[in-house]
């Protein structure tokens, strides 16, 4: 076991926490990340679009999220190996190698979205430099950062950044909002067979259930059993398992909580702005915020694109060391935060190229928030065969040992991947 690092480079060993720290970490990192500018781009364009009609969305994936990202911390807590790492150890090598390649793809084009998009939202607050200087800057900040801090003064970094998603519950409190529609919203789903609903609806699925999302909270539960070396994984020290499970199910229930309450408000927003004034589709992050400066006042447009960029900074990190976990537990690297650089070489390497493979996507000539949008829709294929592997390893004894979970959490992971599935098969046969 390698002892986490501090910034002196010493042991972290045996620290006590605040009782509040020791239940509120990698859920409410992983639900905080979720809202990256991925997600904002896509409630926002949700509600410019539809206004308030895909709020249902929103209160159908609290429950489903919940669940699953439960059942990824719980592999981790019990296993003491990531998804990938299990991955290696129960099924055959083309399965694992696969959802690693998958993962990677729909990381890197993500991280690159997030980047641009923060770029584009820094430039409406300092329009000097060009866009590509911001998209280095944060593409350094978020990959040192990795690499220089302490895991447990990384985590306390992240969950400060979590502060950022309360820019967007300030926003909406700033605007007109009609809430008897916005109820309806929430209540009562209307479908339609258009192409342009069932992308926003897989958008908004693939952005709020995510796979990377998966692999950070997995990787996370990991990590603290290192970083608290009493901790072990449950398969080892059974008699932990009841306080663990409970904490892990409270830091879920309060992560994806928070994560879908921002949701809502950002597209809560853009329904009573934008779409009232008839902007019905935003090209840019920068016209999502720009366009809410006439309509809700200077402060409603501040708040969004200073949210932006802090929600930038905590998701990129979770992107680029998810898929670093990932591919390192799949190639038997040595991995985690907890390790000194020189001690995981390939796994900080891995953090460190698909952020900058990502910022190079930004060469490529492609509207931001479209970018963003798409990374969404491929998160929400991706996630549909990840989703299965995690229902089918979290029901193994061999894996899973006395804490398998119950049924009741099993009939509402499948329901949860089979929502999944029929809204990916909606848009690829409305695609043809």
């Amino acid at each position: 076991m390698t002892p986490s690092r501090n910034t002196q480079g010493r042991s972290v060993v045996g620290t006590s926490k605040p009782r509040l720290g020791r239940i509120l970490g990698p859920g409410l990192v992983t639900g905080a990340a979720d809202d990256d500018p991925s997600g904002i781009a896509t409630y926002a364009q949700a509600g410019a679009q539809y206004a308030f009609r895909l709020g249902w969305t929103l209160l159908l994936t609290y429950p489903l999220m919940v669940v699953i990202q439960s059942i990824s911390a719980r592999i981790g807590r019990t296993t003491g190996a990531g998804i990938a790492g299990n991955l290696r150890r129960h099924y055959p090598g083309w399965i694992l190698h696969s959802v690693v390649a998958l993962l990677l793809i729909a990381n890197t084009l993500n991280i690159g979205a997030d980047l641009a998009a923060m770029a584009e939202a820094s430039r409406l607050l300092m329009p000097a430099p060009p866009s590509w200087i911001y998209v280095l800057v944060y593409g350094a900040i978020t990959t040192l950062g990795q690499v220089l801090l302490s895991h447990t003064r990384y985590v306390a970094v992240l969950k400060w950044l979590t502060l950022s998603l309360f820019a967007y519950l300030a926003t909406v409190c700033v605007v007109h909002v009609p809430w008897r529609d916005v109820l309806v919203g929430l209540v009562w789903p209307r479908f339609s067979m258009d192409r342009d609903f069932w992308l926003t609806v897989v958008a908004i699925l693939g952005t709020t259930i995510s796979p990377y999302l998966f692999f950070w909270q997995a990787a996370q539960e990991v990590e603290d059993t290192k970083a608290q070396p009493v901790e072990q994984p449950l398969l080892t020290k059974p008699a932990q398992g009841p306080g663990a499970l409970a904490r892990i199910r409270l830091d879920t229930l309060v992560g994806m909580g928070v994560s879908n309450v921002v949701a809502l408000a950002i597209l809560v927003t853009a329904g009573a702005t934008l779409n009232r004034a008839g902007i019905h589709e935003v090209a840019s992050a920068a016209q999502a915020a720009e366009a809410l400066r006439p309509l809700a006042g200077n402060g409603a447009f501040l708040l969004f694109a200073l949210g932006i960029v802090g929600t930038g900074l905590l998701s990129i990190p979770v992107l680029a060391g998810s898929a670093a976990y990932a591919l390192g537990e799949a190639r038997q690297w040595p991995v985690g935060l907890a390790r000194q650089p020189l001690q995981a070489k390939a796994f900080y390497a891995t953090i460190a190229l698909a952020t900058f493979l990502g910022a190079s996507a930004n060469l490529v000539a492609l509207s931001p928030v479209k970018a963003l949008i798409w990374a969404a829709v491929i998160n929400g294929i991706v996630a549909v065969p990840v989703m299965a592997l995690l229902m089918l390893m979290s029901t193994r004894r061999d894996v899973m040992g006395q804490f398998t979970i119950s049924p009741g959490a099993r009939a509402v992971g499948w329901i949860a991947t089979v929502v999944m599935a029929i809204a990916a098969a909606f848009f690829i046969v409305l695609s043809l």
